[in-house]
């Protein structure tokens, strides 16, 4: 099973009811499972204009978590990516609209128009006041002749949601709603595309690729192109909407598709303000999950320019769940650090032969960034292999500041660049072997001397002994034999890092949170990174 889930069949119904028992009493729901789905404000008094959206399921949090106090009064659920049934459209109709009437707010997909247009003919014969506005926002596909409603909905559900909740009347509601539409533009990408509980995964993406305007139900986009960076990537969909663009402020809403982390959400958010949009927007919705197309690995930007009081619409408070604010964009301040930590660097030195050694060391390390993280990647994260690397390139970009010509200060000096650009464990215990060994060579240590004194200091901190399944397993030996020769001790490094995989408990380091079934017949990647060193330098 790929899914969080029950059964299928019971999916949304056990989602919805999941939302409201989190929602600490500001959801309710009708009474018509299975068939009629919809969520609604409990505080809801019909004193004002309703507004209703939905649509399928599978977009969460749209649309019942944009339920709430100053945007929908009520959501209409379907399947996942199916368009909910007339009846349950015109339960929600009823349910919330009272005589100032109710705004439908809809998708520009067939089955939503149909559904919700035939509820809005019903609800009327009813004698109730209904309209109807229908979202197409999206630009990828500029020779169909309906473009699709994707996730520049959400500014219609804001500022037309602000604008009843401060009493508006409907044609009011509608005139902005439809204002709103006519000045968005939205366009995807993604990775990869959705997996739709109980159906096969379609692997239409290629490694390497992105698609760009694909649909929130997956359907295909306009292109496929290589995919080198989210520089690009974003590049290429703000050259898309930038172009249609009118002069003016604009505010941007950048909405994670469903399957891209946090991390990866907020370098996009930084690219926008480095691409083609940077210079006509002023405001940001997100970056967060809004509408959403299942588990896709992929983003849209949505832009809106910007009328009379509608940042205000934008920035009023809203009780919805799923809204995460909107907010002035601005550059990043910087502040100085603290004193103490602007580091006392030594005097820089040129020495050709030992920058030559270090920088040999460094490439050794960049080249086996992919075989340590595929070996890391066994039992632990999967990052060793670049954390070595960042670092040794970082000491590559320093070379020429260090005092490559005075040994003792070299080793402080390398073990203050690490301190500052290793990350992990494996930084700050290479920086005390190395300020260890630095003190030890001021003290009129040999090489070899002051190296185990800044091992021995290393394991004092960090606690890791022989046979504890770290790079110490093979640090330590190679140390010991260092004196016989270079070739020794590459036999040694080699011996205690294979030796790694037939340890079946580590004591320290991150594979201690390992159990042995992971461990056995896996060397540990920091060991081996200190043989392939040695086995490096020995020739």
């Amino acid at each position: 099973m790929a899914h969080f889930m029950n059964r299928k069949d019971d999916m949304v119904t056990e989602a919805i009811d999941g939302a409201i028992a989190a929602s600490g009493g500001a959801l309710s729901r009708l009474d018509g499972y299975p068939h009629i789905r919809v969520v609604v404000r409990s505080d809801w008094d019909k004193s004002r204009v309703a507004l209703v959206s939905g649509g399928g399921s599978g977009h969460e949090p749209a649309h019942a978590g944009f339920v709430g106090k100053g945007m929908l009064t009520a959501a209409v659920c379907g399947d996942i990516f199916a368009s909910p049934s007339v009846d349950a459209v015109l339960a929600g109709i009823l349910s919330v609209t009272g005589s100032a009437g109710c705004l439908l707010i809809v998708k520009n997909y067939t089955g939503d128009r149909l559904n919700f247009g035939l509820a809005a003919e019903r609800a009327r014969a009813f004698g109730l006041r209904v309209e109807m506005v229908v979202v197409d926002d999206d630009i990828a596909l500029p020779d169909l002749p309906q473009a699709r409603g994707v996730a520049g909905t959400l500014f219609v559900h804001k500022i037309a949601g602000a604008l009843a909740e401060q009493g508006a009347d409907l044609a009011q509601v509608a005139k902005a709603a439809t204002r709103v539409i006519n000045g968005t533009r939205s366009i995807g990408m993604s990775l990869d595309t959705c997996t739709v509980p109980g159906s096969p995964k379609e692997h239409r993406i290629a490694a390497g690729k992105a698609e760009l305007g694909l649909g929130i139900h997956g359907e295909a986009g306009v292109e496929q192109i290589a995919f080198p960076s989210a520089q690009q990537a974003m590049a290429i969909v703000a050259g898309r909407l930038a172009a249609t663009m009118t002069e003016g402020r604009h505010v941007v809403l950048l909405n994670n598709l469903g399957g891209v982390s946090v991390l990866e959400m907020s370098v996009l958010a930084n690219e926008i303000t480095q691409s083609a949009l940077a210079g006509s927007v002023d405001l940001m919705v997100g970056p967060a999950s809004m509408m959403t197309s299942l588990d896709m690995r992929g983003f849209s930007v949505s832009v809106y320019a910007l009328g009379d009081g509608d940042a205000d619409s934008l920035a009023a408070t809203t009780t919805a769940p799923g809204w995460p604010g909107c907010v002035a964009l601005t550059p990043p301040t910087v502040l100085p650090l603290p004193d103490g930590l602007a580091p006392i660097k030594a005097m820089p030195s040129p020495h050709d032969a030992t920058k030559a050694f270090l920088t040999d060391c460094c490439e050794l390390l960049i080249t086996a960034e992919a075989d340590l993280n595929a070996l890391d990647a066994k039992t632990g994260d999967g990052d060793t292999g670049s954390t070595l690397a960042g670092a040794a390139r970082a000491l590559i970009g320093a070379m020429d500041t260090l005092p490559l010509a005075d040994h003792t200060q070299l080793y402080r000096a390398i073990g203050q660049e690490l301190s500052q650009t290793m990350g992990g464990s494996s930084g700050v215990l290479l920086a005390i072997f190395f300020a260890a060994a630095g003190d030890a060579s001021s003290a009129g240590m040999p090489m070899r001397d002051a190296l185990i004194a800044g091992l021995e200091r290393m394991q004092q901190i960090g606690g890791a002994n022989l046979g504890d399944r770290t790079m110490v397993d093979a640090l330590a030996p190679a140390l010991d034999a260092l004196g016989t020769g270079l070739g020794t001790a590459a036999q040694a490094a080699r011996q205690g890092a294979d030796h790694t995989a037939t340890l079946t408990k580590a004591n320290a380091g991150r594979a201690a949170y390992i159990n042995a079934e992971q461990l056995t017949g896996h060397v540990d990647p920091g060991a081996e990174a200190v043989a392939r060193l040695f086995e490096h330098l020995a020739g």
